[in-house]
């Protein structure tokens, strides 16, 4: 499995964040001047526009996961933090990846492609580029199998994730942890 795949080592914080200049360098800065490790990180406005939320894969063996949310509490701009387990959220990524073709591979690149329900976006002469969004496990096996024919450039975007939708009406069960909340209002005054 590559370096991308689910570890007990890391765990993911959904944060809700006011929109504002600066405030995803505030939410790095705690991380780099703690010497806490990010694994990954996505960051985009949210459906309310007051509001952004990062997705922040953290290893908790650079700190304590409780360490790092009570540091992340403290900013202002930060609304509410939420933990996923991974077996209650709904995580994706989206890879793009160029890979060599030969006349003699493309078609098994395209098969490949096809199984895994990825999209080519672009073709060149002796190149393609595709797009695959799935469960980061997923786009790890996809970028291991393509690997063999040769990548020329890959990017991910790390990792986004939502809770689970309770399937049940007993609401005893709920899919995340939220771990702090806090009016901004109230942090700001």
């Amino acid at each position: 499995m590559s370096a991308y795949g689910i570890d007990k080592r890391h765990h993911t914080l959904t944060v809700l964040v006011e929109n504002k200049p600066g405030v995803l360098a505030r939410v790095a800065g705690l991380f780099a001047r703690r010497g806490y490790n990010i694994f990954s990180l996505a960051v985009a406005p949210s459906d309310d526009a007051r509001f952004s939320r990062i997705t922040i894969v953290v290893d908790v063996e650079s700190a304590p996961l409780d360490q790092i949310v009570k540091q992340l509490d403290k900013l202002i701009p930060v609304v509410s933090i939420t933990e996923l387990a991974p077996s209650a959220a709904r995580e994706r990524e989206l890879l793009l990846v160029t890979v060599e073709v030969s006349p003699e591979t493309r078609g098994q690149v395209i098969q490949l492609v096809g199984v895994f329900e990825g999209k080519i976006i672009d073709v060149g002469h002796d190149r393609l580029t595709v797009m695959l969004a799935g469960s980061p496990t997923k786009v790890d096996d996809f970028e291991d199998l393509i690997r063999s024919y040769g990548i020329v450039e890959l990017q991910r975007t790390g990792r986004v994730a939502l809770p689970m939708l309770e399937r049940s009406d007993d609401r005893s069960n709920l899919s995340a942890k939220v771990l702090g909340f806090a009016n901004h209002t109230e942090k700001a005054g």
